[in-house]
């Protein structure tokens, strides 16, 4: 291999790339456009939930009641309601996704020591928002069900039991429970695989299209030498992508890094090669940029986005598509990612994924170079 063919031909590439705007929009503003419209528009945190009450009683026990759910950030009063029709309505144009039915005997039965039930009439179109609502909601009818009865003890005994269990829960790495604190990282993998495959996958198809690989193919450049000297000035904007990708993160979003910074940028830098490598074989195989655009999509966001666990629990997932989650090499990255950012744990823990990541890379490198020897002998 002739180091001096290797840079001529990545000093073509490179001065490709800044010849042609559209290139560097690709490579430098799409990322961060996609990373501002996922970090903001992508939660899975559900609070400030609309909900309305028909309270049939109008007693202090039922104020107290709702007083209990609108003291919480997660529920936001917007009313009475009068009949189940118009709480039909009100769920029907999407005002509401709770409504509290309070029947009027509500304070008799408490005072009286008996069950006093209140009707949760819950917007179920959306199961996973509904299901979490739901536990909201039983969360606070416990603590008001709790308070009653140590009210009715310390009347009763004069004095409250200490309780049996105490239990004090603590959250590590996450300790405000926030979705963007997870899926900011893991989405910032996701973009840097989607856009070096995209990248890297219109080159070899746009030299054949517009007919320059013939004179490449008469140039006494080795495929090997074509091959690495495309990722050279791919890889320097994928160093700078991630660059901006981190930034953003830590400083925008205001995600933790607790990890090691360098550790991050050297598993980063193997996967760009890695997906790089990827959208190169791409290119060689399709030979057309239209095609090779389409493939490269289908062949790592599609996957990333919904096989990597990213925002989606691989446990919860059907077994089988469990075990295609293990070709996804977007997944090894996320859960480094994740690891670094939010567990600042390091290659102790994290070996195997990063191991992965390294053969991933050699394999699609030695794979495009081959591929590309064929094609052009």
């Amino acid at each position: 291999m002739s180091l001096r063919r290797l840079w001529a031909v990545a000093r073509k590439e490179a001065l490709h790339i800044r010849r042609d705007p559209r290139s560097l929009i690709l490579a430098v503003g799409i990322p961060m456009l996609m990373l501002l419209m996922f970090g903001y528009a992508l939660t899975l945190d559900v609070d400030r939930v609309p909900f309305a009450v028909w309270d049939q009683g109008r007693t202090p026990a039922s104020r107290a009641l709702v007083a209990a759910f609108s003291a919480t950030r997660y529920f936001d009063y917007r009313g009475p309601v009068a009949s189940y029709a118009e709480a039909e309505r009100m769920i029907d144009l999407r005002e509401v996704m709770l409504v509290l039915v309070v029947p009027p005997d509500f304070a008799t039965h408490l005072a009286a020591g008996r069950p006093a039930g209140v009707q949760a009439i819950v917007d179920g179109s959306d199961s996973n928002t509904a299901g979490i609502v739901l536990g909201y909601t039983q969360g606070i009818v416990t603590t008001y069900n709790q308070a009653i009865a140590l009210e009715q003890v310390r009347r009763i005994a004069g004095a409250v039991p200490a309780p049996v269990l105490d239990l004090r829960p603590r959250v590590w790495f996450n300790a405000d429970l926030e979705s963007r604190n997870f899926i900011v990282p893991g989405i910032m993998a996701v973009i840097m695989g989607l856009i070096a495959a995209l990248l890297t996958s219109l080159t070899i198809a746009r030299e054949w299209e517009r007919g320059t690989m013939e004179q490449l193919i008469s140039t006494p450049v080795k495929p090997a030498e074509l091959i690495l000297g495309k990722l050279l000035p791919y890889s320097a904007i994928g160093l700078a992508n991630m660059v901006i990708a981190v930034l953003m993160t830590v400083f925008l979003f205001h995600v933790p890094l607790r990890g090691s910074v360098p550790l991050l940028f050297a598993v980063g830098m193997v996967f760009i090669v890695g997906t790089l490598g990827q959208g190169i074989l791409i290119s060689t195989v399709a030979r057309q940029q239209l095609l090779a655009s389409q493939m490269a999509m289908i062949s790592t966001f599609l996957p990333a986005f919904l096989l990597s666990g990213f925002a989606f629990a691989i446990a919860n997932m059907p077994l089988p598509v469990q075990g295609i989650t293990y070709l996804v090499p977007a997944r090894y990255f996320v859960a480094l990612v994740k690891g670094i950012f939010l567990r600042g744990v390091g290659l102790e823990t994290l070996w195997d994924d990063a191991l992965f990541l390294v053969l991933f890379a050699l394999f699609v490198a030695v794979v495009a170079i081959r591929k590309s020897r064929q094609t052009l002998g």
